[in-house]
């Protein structure tokens, strides 16, 4: 069963618009996760599953460099490098909050994230994994089950769950100096997606 948490997930716009007119890594941080609550979906994880999760995604994909994750959910387990817009730096705990540093990509899905933050659009950060769920009836709830495997963390559009925001990281050169920034006039995603595609390829069919 695939398995999918969302959490809303805010960018300071300015330092976004940085990232953007230099065409660099955004680099942000935040709650990624949260263990034994229950969330708008009904669903809980317990703490022990989660941290050992977190643990192994640290020891692996993380420590080994590919963390990835893409923009949007797939319905499927595979992260395809197609669409992959961002990277999991570091993850740790605060709390029964799962905090982590991540940094979205100057890929083709990382620039449409990083114009969506630019603009001041907020997104959800998800995460996406592989098990099985018990129903609590009583509770209303439904608890993850030990076969949980955690894949990634996605973003994506329809944010569920109440969590904290991210913020940019004061780390490398995006916060340094007072920079003034173009104004953005983005009035939808679609204007957003259609300025990167033709400032990618220097033609426009739109």
């Amino acid at each position: 069963m695939l398995l999918q948490e969302y959490r809303p997930f805010k960018v300071n716009k300015r330092i976004a618009e940085q990232a953007v007119k230099k065409n660099t890594p955004l680099i942000v941080e935040g709650v990624l996760q949260r263990a034994e609550a229950k969330n708008q979906n009904g669903r809980v994880y317990p703490k022990e599953i989660l941290a050992r999760e977190v643990e192994q995604y640290m020891k692996g994909p993380v420590a080994e460099n590919r963390a990835m994750g893409e923009l949007d959910h797939p319905e499927s387990s595979v992260i395809n490098l197609q669409n992959v817009s961002h990277t999991v730096k570091k993850c740790w705990w605060d709390g029964d909050d799962v905090m982590g540093k991540v940094e979205i990509l100057s890929t083709p899905a990382g620039n449409i994230l990083k114009a969506l933050f630019a603009s001041g659009i907020t997104v959800g950060i998800s995460s996406r994994g592989m098990g099985s769920v018990s129903e609590n009836i009583a509770e209303g709830t439904v608890t993850v089950e030990d076969d949980f495997e955690l894949l990634c963390w996605d973003f994506v559009s329809t944010p569920s769950t109440h969590g904290a925001f991210m913020t940019p990281s004061t780390n490398r050169s995006i916060n340094e100096g007072k920079i003034k920034l173009p104004e953005y006039k983005y009035t939808n995603v679609n204007n957003i997606i259609r300025d990167i595609i033709c400032d990618n390829t220097g033609t426009c069919a739109c």
